[in-house]
């Protein structure tokens, strides 16, 4: 019943009680009788402490003590009315004032409930987030306890490690990645580890694999924990290990052929003596003069093998995305080198034709020609310019180094005074003309510069409305990149 008068809006519940004064009031003045009704206004009192402040709360109080003395049949004095009119109002002021005091904290509590509920559906919320993350996760999640039991372990841990599902839970971590056993900070210590490991792991089955560990360590109110997050990168080895063979058997073959022009031009120059002692008949019939013929023949059918460069993988790449990644790689040593560094990429650029290994391997040797150059100079600059060149892209690394001393003998092999083994440039320019790119020198007045020239990938009407194309190239397939770049001899 009390609980319908307080519903609605403060202004609503201060009318009804209002009118309940009133309704109180005309009915004390009516009655006639001596039967005080003044212990009827706690009814409005209690109204106007659930909606009211405590100032408002005094003054209903007063008014209401008022109402009754006004309207009661005893003579008010001094020595009894004051007394009688204190408690009166006092306990007028103390039922408005319990009332307020008990909305208040229902209200706080309601406040306190929301917000409770309302941080316990956040949380379940991101339980659930979280939950179906580390579930769709293609990398392997564990969670261990200090002792190295698995706590948990999502689907791409148990295909990871080749267990059936939801059989990982309760078994030790050693038994497939050894190396997380003897991560410290799991049981008499308070420091946390967050960081990154590399180590091999074991299948069930007994297959081992290269890992990648991303762990950390925490404390809950059940002990220690270990949180471990691993990626299975024995492909990457494996390509990585073929790309390094590649690179070798690539290099190794232009040496090889370097190595072979030079014996065949040594050879050539003995026949021609051989030839000529030949003729001259004052060695005929020696062995040893047949033998060294024999041996020429052998010299040069070794030398005139087929040793030609293996087909580069060449196809078309992203230029600026190679850039972003070769600064990344660059930029920190670098700058440990104290080397001032500009790079000027033009925007927009387009696909180029090339190898894209092959093309960093060269970036990475003109980088580390240049850090030689300049080594113990005052101030040293790198400036890199990567432009659009008509159908090619020139990218140009400029140094404020010493120079070249012989421009004319740069690109040889085997250079006597080379800082290294001289076959640097060499390679480099042999790696690019495999995918119709240049390396070439720019003479400079201060320090040095060297150009990479890599065709750019056109479509077919790029082809046709250039009129910079010249005629004789090979018509380009639609959807199939083709380098176009003057021929080479």
């Amino acid at each position: 019943m009390l609980s319908f008068f307080i519903r609605g809006n403060p202004r609503a519940v201060l009318v009804r009680a209002g009118v309940l004064i009133v309704l109180i009031a005309l009915a004390d003045w009516r009655v006639d009788a001596n039967i005080p009704l003044g212990f009827l206004y706690l009814f409005p009192m209690l109204l106007v402490g659930s909606v009211a402040t405590r100032w408002q709360i005094a003054a209903v109080a007063a008014v209401c003590t008022l109402l009754t003395e006004f309207f009661d049949a005893f003579a008010w004095s001094p020595e009894l009315g004051g007394p009688r009119d204190i408690l009166v109002f006092a306990a007028f002021f103390c039922m408005g004032l319990f009332v307020y005091e008990a909305t208040r904290s229902r209200r706080t509590s309601l406040q306190h409930l929301h917000r409770i509920e309302s941080e316990v559906e956040a949380r379940r919320e991101a339980e659930e987030q979280l939950t179906v993350l580390v579930e769709s996760s293609p990398a392997a999640i564990l969670t261990m306890d200090g002792d190295g039991r698995i706590l948990l372990a999502n689907d791409a841990a148990h295909r990871l490690l080749a267990v059936e599902s939801s059989t990982l839970r309760g078994k030790s971590v050693g038994d497939y990645l050894p190396a997380l056993i003897s991560v410290p900070a799991r049981g008499d210590t308070h420091q946390a580890f967050r960081t990154v490991m590399q180590c091999r792991g074991r299948r069930q089955d007994g297959e081992v694999f290269l890992a990648d560990v991303w762990f950390s360590t925490y404390r809950t109110g059940q002990g220690p924990r270990l949180a471990a997050m691993v990626v299975d990168t024995s492909e990457d080895l494996r390509n990585r290990e073929e790309f390094s063979l590649h690179q070798l058997l690539a290099g190794s073959r232009i040496l090889v052929g370097a190595v072979s022009h030079e014996i065949r031009n040594v050879c050539g120059a003995i026949a021609v003596v051989h030839a000529n002692l030949a003729r001259s008949g004052s060695l005929s019939g020696s062995k040893d003069f047949e033998a060294l013929g024999t041996l020429i023949l052998a010299l040069e059918k070794i030398a005139s093998m087929d040793l030609r460069q293996t087909a580069n993988q060449a196809s078309g790449i992203d230029l600026a995305s190679l850039l972003e990644e070769f600064r990344i790689v660059v930029e920190p040593s670098l700058r440990e080198d104290g080397i001032e560094t500009h790079w000027d990429v033009e925007p927009d650029l387009p696909a180029v034709w090339a190898d894209r290994q092959s093309l960093m391997q060269v970036f990475l040797n003109l980088i580390k020609n240049s850090e030689r150059a300049m080594s113990g100079r005052p101030r040293p600059k790198l400036t890199i310019t990567a432009r659009r060149e008509k159908q090619r892209v020139a990218i140009q690394f400029r140094d404020s180094g010493s120079g070249v001393a012989n421009p004319d003998r740069l690109f040889r092999p085997f250079q006597q005074d080379a800082q290294a083994t001289g076959l640097g440039l060499y390679l480099s320019r042999a790696f690019m003309r495999s995918f119709r790119g240049d390396l070439r020198h720019e003479p400079e007045q201060d320090g040095s510069s060297f150009i990479v020239e890599v065709a750019a990938v056109i479509s077919s009407e790029q082809e046709n409305n250039d009129p910079d194309t010249t005629g004789g190239r090979s018509r380009v397939v639609p959807g199939e990149p083709q380098p176009v770049a003057p021929g080479r001899t």
